[in-house]
């Protein structure tokens, strides 16, 4: 794995915790407070950073695919884990073996111990 795909997959990482942090509170303290209550000022700037957070995280996941070559599939799962609440901490898991997955093959390619 090259510096800039391994780069990639960090920076995915990074953002899909966050991101899957961001969406149940827009689902619980932006729709269901204004619902029971008052409390209507939380919505804006939860939507409006829920909405950030999730168009960096599909930036993220596209760099991903072009520089990883990931198929279609796997990209397919990871967008659909941002959109499920919580989705995103099976995301990050996922991501972290295959980072540590990429680092140990970039290693034993670096050492001549395999060929791939």
């Amino acid at each position: 794995m090259d510096i800039k795909t391994a780069s990639a997959l960090h920076r995915l990482r990074l953002i899909s915790v966050p991101e899957a942090l961001s969406f149940p509170a827009l689902l619980i303290f932006g729709s269901l407070l204004m619902r029971v209550s008052d409390i209507d000022f939380l919505m804006p700037p939860l939507g409006a950073l829920h909405g950030l957070l999730f168009t960096i995280y599909v930036v993220f996941l596209l760099d991903v695919w072009v520089k990883a070559k990931w198929p279609l599939k796997r990209v397919a799962l990871f967008f659909l884990l941002a959109v499920v609440p919580f989705g995103g901490f099976y995301g990050d898991k996922l991501l972290k073996k295959y980072e540590a997955d990429g680092v140990i093959a970039a290693r034993a390619r670096a050492e001549g111990t395999v060929s791939a």
